[in-house]
């Protein structure tokens, strides 16, 4: 029985605009945070809560997380090169985020912002940021599959992609699509807590969720996919998986603790 796989050859270029290349991947960003911002939006109107808070909370994240992702990338990943090329850091077109910077990045200036901005709780902040967070994880992902970039390791399943563009000839493990579809999955669990029961008001809990489900499925996937830079090759777990580690922990710390605080008051 002969086995069926993808042929992945779609361009990574969405369409030209006045003569530049807009990248699919590139349209993931501004499509998850506009989708974030009138999620946000609405998470504040419910809340009654100030509308224009969202506008410059977004513009934090936004930035707080391109920073973040690229002195991970740097720091975690390519500190070798870049420590000669210290000029080479600000090129971000060259390519080169790392999500586990991203989260780092957005939580300290969330932290910030909620205690000396808006004098509110951290977790309250973060409980709804994670929502958006998840989204935005699963576009950025499908962005990597149109790249074919981050993919995994040679397979016989019947979904295994052969990436011609990268010069692939045999089925690799489509890890950016495996990571899609959990973190689209994951967000769809976090909307569905937040606007549809009470665990919104039980501070911790939604993100702790986001933690231990975004992160245990990073943490497994990674195991199938192809070491990004050169030192991973020998590590029995490679960066993603130890940066993981302490986030899984955490969200389980959140869960509990948050269950451990309901049960006190009702009692």
């Amino acid at each position: 029985m002969s086995l069926l796989f993808v042929n992945w050859d779609v361009s990574p270029i969405a369409f030209h605009l006045f003569g530049s290349e807009i990248r699919w991947y590139g349209l993931m960003f501004p499509i998850g945070f506009i989708a974030g911002y009138f999620i946000g939006r609405r998470m504040f109107k419910q809340e009654g809560e100030k509308l224009d808070w969202v506008d410059t909370l977004f513009i934090i994240i936004f930035i707080s997380g391109m920073i973040g992702a690229r002195l991970g990338h740097v720091f975690f990943y390519d500190w070798e090169f870049y420590k000669h090329h210290p000029e080479e850091i600000v090129k971000t077109w060259h390519g080169g985020l790392a999500s586990h910077g991203g989260v780092i990045g957005v939580m300290l200036a969330l932290f910030i912002w909620s205690r000396f901005i808006v004098k509110r709780s951290f977790l309250w902040i973060l409980d709804k940021v994670v929502v958006c967070a998840a989204l935005l994880g699963g576009l950025i992902r499908i962005g990597n599959l149109m790249n074919s970039e981050i993919y995994g390791v040679a397979t016989n399943l019947p979904w295994g992609f052969i990436f011609i563009n990268n010069g692939e000839t045999i089925p690799k493990h489509p890890t950016q699509l495996y990571e899609a579809i959990c973190y689209l999955l994951v967000f769809i669990l976090l909307f569905y807590l937040y606007f549809n029961t009470n665990y919104r008001k039980h501070e911790g809990f939604i993100t702790g969720v986001f933690g231990v489900l975004v992160f245990t499925a990073r943490f497994f996937i990674e195991f199938i996919k192809n070491p990004q830079v050169g030192f991973e090759a020998d590590m029995t777990l490679n960066m993603g998986q130890w940066l993981s580690i302490p986030l899984i922990l955490y969200g389980g710390y959140l869960i509990c603790n948050s269950r451990r605080k309901d049960s006190v008051i009702s009692n």
